[in-house]
Formats: C-alpha cells, sequence, structure tokens
C-alpha cells in the first residue's frame, strides 16, 4: 500500500488528487484487491475492471448525500476501500468481517442493499423521487453491468425513469461478459458500437471537402453532420436508451481517468435521465482473471502469484459437479430431456452438458422469470426441462413457478445452493426454498443425505408427471459410492436409518448426516434416538411420521431452512390434521432473522446444526 492509498479516509480526500495521483490510487486497489481475494476469495473479477470508474465517480460525486446504487454489487470491493473501510477490508467476507456487497448497515457511503442482478435502475428512481419530494439537489447514479441488462427488472426501471425524466445518471459498465458469457439479441446489440475513429473518419473524409464551398457548401456540411449523429445512433445502443427517453453518452473508455473524469463533471450539470456507456475490461490489471474472468468472478482462495485455486486434494466432487454427470446421464437414455440455466451454465455444472447436448441446453441470460415459463412450454410439449438455479435466485420467479404447479407440468428445479451458502452472506443463502415451494399445490420436493441418492432423485423427476423440485447444497459430497443404475425413490417414502424409542429425528437433506452423528453420541449417555431420512419435504410420509409419533411421544424435525413455514411446520400441521396431542415437538432449524455471512460450517454450528448442537438441543429437550 501505498501512502495514497493509505491517507484515503473517505471520498472526500479523493477530491484534491491530481491524474497521475489518481492512476497511482488505482494501481494499490487493484494490489489490495487482489491480495485480499487470494486469501479470503471473493468476486475478483467485476472489482478490479471497475477501479478506474469508481475513482472518477468518487472525485466527481459526493457520497452519501450524492447516492451511488451498485447492481448486484460484486463489483463494490474499490468502492469499500474508499469510503472508510480500507483497514477492515481484509476481513472481507469473513464471519463478522466486511460484506462482500454494498450494505447500508455498513456505511453512509452504501446507498442501497444489493445482491441480486438488475436492481439497480429501479432502486435509483425511488432514491431520485424521493429526493425530488424533499427538494433536495443531490445526484443518484445506477451502476449497472451488461449481464444485468438481460433481466427484464432493468427495463422495467429503465422504461418508467425515461417517462419521468428524473435527474437520474445510469452508468452501463459494459464489458460483454456476465458470470458467463452473455447472450441474447441484446447483448449482441450492446457489442455493435460505432469507435471514434469511425466518427473520426467521417469527419476528416466530408469535412473537409465542404468546407472549402461556398455558403451552399456550409449549409450541406450543416446537413452532414446531422446525418452523422443519425448515422451514429443507427449503430450504437444509442438508439435503444433514447427510445427510453434517457439522453445517451459513450461508449467511452472505462479506463481511462481523465476521460471518465470529464464525461462525469459533464453529466453532472444534467437535470434529465441520462445514460454513460462506458467499456471495461473484467479482471482487468491481474492476467490470470482476464484470461479467465468467469473463473475469477466468484472465485475462492487462490495462489497470488500463479492464480490456480487452492483445493483440498482429493476432495469428494460437489453436489452441483454430480447433478451435472447425472443430466448427461439421464439425457443419453431420454431425448425429451432439456436443461436451462439463467447465466450460470459454470455454476450450475451444466457446462458439460451444453457441450454434449448443444440442442438440448438453454442459457436464458439473467432472467428467472422467463426461465420458468419457457420451460413451462417446453413440458406442455411434452419435454422433461430441468431448470438449474440457485435456491435464493429462484425466489425472483415464485409467480412463475406458481403457473407451472397449476398446470402441473413436468418442470424439474435443481435448487443449487439450498441452505447457507457461506461468505457471500445473507442475499444469497438459500434458506427459504421449503417454505415457498411447498405451498404450491402438485409440487414434490425432495432432498438428498448424499450426492448417490440426488441421482436417484433426478431420476425420479423425470419418471413424475408433474412439477418437482430436488433441493441441494453448495459443496463437496461425502465421497460414497455413485450406483451406476438410478432407480426412482417411491414419491413420499422416507428412509429409517436409525431405531430408537426415547424420540425420532426427523432429518431432511444435509441435516441427516449430522443427526446420525448426534445419535451416536446420545447412544454414549444411553438414550436411544431413531433417525429417520425424510427425502420429502411434500408429501410427507405421513405413516411413518404417526408411526414414531405414537410410539416415542418426541419428534425432533431438523433443517436447512427458516423455521417459519418449512419443513417442521409441515409436520406440525400433520399432527393437527391427524388430530395427534401426545407428542412432544422440537423444531431446529434458522430463526426468523437474515443470517449473516460466514463459513458454512461456522454457521450451522453457530445455530446449534452442527452434530454437537443437534445432540445438546435433543438432550435438552427430552422429558425427564
Amino acid at each position: 500500500m501505498t501512502d495514497i492509498l493509505s491517507s484515503i479516509n473517505s471520498p472526500d480526500d479523493l477530491k484534491g488528487l491530481g491524474l497521475e495521483q489518481l492512476e497511482t490510487l488505482a494501481a494499490d486497489l487493484r494490489e489490495t484487491i487482489i491480495s485480499v481475494c487470494a486469501a479470503n476469495g471473493g468476486h475478483l473479477a467485476p472489482s478490479l475492471g471497475v477501479v478506474e470508474l469508481t475513482l472518477a465517480l468518487h472525485k466527481v460525486f459526493a457520497t452519501p448525500r450524492d447516492k451511488i446504487v451498485w447492481d448486484v454489487g460484486h463489483q463494490a470491493y474499490a468502492h469499500k476501500l474508499l469510503t472508510g473501510r480500507r483497514d477492515s477490508f481484509a476481513t472481507l467476507r469473513k464471519l463478522g468481517g466486511v460484506s462482500g456487497f454494498p450494505k447500508r448497515a455498513e456505511s453512509p457511503h452504501d446507498a442501497f442493499d444489493v445482491g441480486h442482478s438488475s436492481t439497480s435502475i429501479s432502486a435509483a428512481l425511488g432514491l431520485a423521487a424521493a429526493r425530488d419530494l424533499k427538494h433536495d439537489n443531490s445526484k443518484v447514479v445506477a451502476v449497472i453491468g451488461d449481464g444485468s441488462m438481460t433481466g427484464g427488472l432493468a427495463y422495467e426501471g429503465l422504461n418508467h425513469a425515461g417517462h419521468l425524466n428524473k435527474d437520474l445518471i445510469v452508468i452501463l459498465n459494459d464489458n460483454e461478459m456476465s458470470i458467463a458469457e452473455n447472450v441474447g439479441a441484446l447483448s449482441n446489440f450492446l457489442s455493435r458500437t460505432m469507435t471514434n475513429d469511425f466518427v473520426h473518419r467521417i469527419k476528416k473524409d466530408v469535412q473537409g471537402f465542404l468546407e472549402g464551398l461556398d455558403s451552399v457548401g456550409k449549409s450541406v456540411l450543416h446537413i452532414a453532420r446531422k446525418a452523422e449523429e443519425s448515422l451514429k445512433g443507427l449503430f450504437t445502443p444509442g438508439m435503444l436508451f433514447q427510445a427510453f427517453g434517457f439522453e445517451y453518452i459513450g461508449p467511452i473508455d472505462g479506463h481511462n481517468l481523465e476521460r471518465l473524469v470529464d464525461t462525469l463533471e459533464r453529466v453532472k450539470k444534467f437535470d434529465n435521465a441520462v445514460l454513460v456507456h462506458v467499456l471495461t475490461k473484467k479482471g482487468k490489471g491481474y492476467q490470470p482473471a482476464e484470461e479467465n474472468p468467469s473463473l475469477f468472478h466468484g472465485v475462492g482462495p487462490f495462489d497470488r502469484d500463479t492464480g490456480k485455486v487452492r483445493s483440498s486434494k482429493g476432495a469428494p466432487s460437489s453436489y452441483t459437479a454430480i447433478f451435472g454427470e447425472t443430466m448427461k446421464h439421464i439425457a443419453a437414455e431420454d431425448e425429451r430431456v432439456i436443461a436451462i440455466t439463467a447465466a450460470m451454465p459454470d455454476g450450475t455444472g451444466l457446462s458439460g452438458f451444453a457441450r454434449e447436448f448443444p440442442q438440448r441446453f438453454f442459457d436464458v441470460g439473467i432472467s428467472e422469470q422467463h426461465a420458468v415459463t419457457f420451460a413451462a412450454g417446453l413440458a406442455s410439449e411434452g419435454f422433461r426441462p430441468v431448470f438449474a438455479v440457485y435456491s435464493t435466485f429462484l425466489q425472483r420467479a415464485y409467480d412463475e413457478v406458481f403457473d407451472v404447479c397449476l398446470q402441473n407440468l413436468p418442470v424439474t428445479f435443481a435448487v443449487d445452493r439450498a441452505g447457507v451458502v457461506g461468505n457471500d452472506g445473507p442475499t444469497h443463502h438459500g434458506l427459504f426454498d421449503l417454505s415457498y415451494l411447498r405451498t404450491f399445490p402438485n409440487m414434490i420436493i425432495m432432498a438428498p443425505k448424499d450426492e448417490n441418492e440426488l441421482r436417484h432423485m433426478f431420476a425420479t423427476a423425470m419418471k413424475h408427471d408433474g412439477p418437482v423440485a430436488v433441493r441441494y447444497p453448495r459443496g463437496n459430497g461425502f465421497g460414497v459410492p455413485l450406483d451406476q443404475t438410478l432407480s426412482p425413490v417411491p414419491i413420499g417414502k422416507a428412509e429409517v436409518l436409525r431405531d430408537g424409542d426415547h424420540g425420532a429425528v426427523l432429518a431432511v437433506g444435509t441435516m441427516v448426516n449430522p443427526s446420525l452423528v448426534a445419535a451416536e453420541q446420545l447412544a454414549a449417555l444411553g438414550i436411544r434416538i431413531a433417525v429417520i431420512n425424510m427425502r420429502f419435504v411434500k408429501p410427507l410420509d405421513r405413516e411413518l411420521i404417526m408411526q414414531y409419533a405414537a410410539g416415542t411421544g418426541v419428534l425432533v424435525t431438523v433443517e436447512e431452512n427458516a423455521l417459519e413455514g418449512g419443513f417442521g411446520s409441515a409436520v406440525l400441521e400433520l399432527l393437527e390434521e391427524e388430530g395427534f396431542d401426545g407428542v412432544q415437538v422440537r423444531r431446529l432449524g434458522f430463526p426468523d432473522r437474515y443470517i449473516e455471512q460466514g463459513e458454512q460450517a461456522e454457521l450451522r454450528a453457530m445455530y446449534g446444526l452442527d452434530a454437537n448442537g443437534i445432540a445438546e438441543k435433543i438432550r435438552e429437550f427430552l422429558p425427564g
């Protein structure tokens, strides 16, 4: 860290810096971001790509009075370093440390909590409308990537903002990539930019000739200049954004500090809706990230010198990888199987499927709502679509899942990253899917105890003539042997893994194995607890639950989900429906709050959802 970065305690300290000092500061910011991400992991490539843009924004605008809303927020590391979090930045994404995303509770410079795509324009427009209602004259800026512009919410915001024509600045950070390579007609349109060299050639060839003519020539020159502007509009995204009611500026080099500052100074004087199109390079300044921006979009700890990601040698395959291999296995035997992702072929394990079955793979961009309804259309024509999506992102398509269930269509939801996901924190924890999915009639919900059971559950889903959700966690499996022949699991049937007469643990998915370990600990104390792998959250194995309720009088439900409306609530509803009063029930899961960032094991232990915590809570709960 140079003396310049060590002296920056707030954006005010940037105001007196010259161009050369800002460029030195840009290099310092990149070095700090790379070093911390190498140790902690994080969203490296997005943050490296906007270092100069961040410096220019804070040089020109005055947060927190002026508001900057970062779309998704995975590009905000430089922003955090410039806004008073330099000394704590080494705690990035750690338990109790600096959040990986903008967070209002963390700093007044963070104008809006983010973590999901395509929200910035709508949020910024709300801030601008509030400013006007308060008769303030501050500025509001939304920074959105071209990947986020594949999401429909961005266009809803653009449409309303252009209609209101508020004093609002939208920065389109165009690096031609989101998490994976962008897809869709819109992405292709954004790439059709007209270079300044092209414009310069028009001026040089035409203007020189016409200026030598008389007054008629000068009139023609005026017309030619207007024609040039029209031609430029034809070949650039300006035409699109002007149609939305925005004044369009760009594209400009997003790594040219002088140009950025000059442009933003001019735009700051506007009082209408304006969009500034900025071209950047994702991963800028770190060669491994420049060469592989997808890998370094959200990366685990890595070697700073080589860029090699650190991994546990000999670790079992991840649930995501097993899902991807299972999909290829099933698709090879059933031509009706279709795979769908919302801009995350790598993250959901479908890249191999895409290569092997390109005609049956669809990446719809960051458009979860469209993905679900697209899958519904395929299913209505006899296909078996599987939409692979992170739990927290499936929330965005709640109404579309309703439509799938209403029509009882055979769409399978591969709900990845269910439960706590670790360092990305509350915006990414998948702790609500059991609660919101089980409310839908016709929905089948499964959760495997290990990676082998995962494979059989997807075979089950492909045979079921209705909607199915299979939820599974982020991280590695247990290394159990994988059956090569896949057999459907009987719908709604649980399995008893351990018998006991002092009570029964009804465990779901990731909680099955720690519940077994907890039962062993209790057995050493003379407490005999049954452990049941529920497998299905909907429908429940009513017969087996009632058998153990009657036989032991004690049920403990364990789930990696919010307690409100989750699996434990379903068991209580069952007991009420059966008119069963003589049973004690203890529900274990996550409380009614947003869970902080931290390693998965840390968070499970903190909330009593590891083996020790489960054993302790059962011991406290048992009568006598």
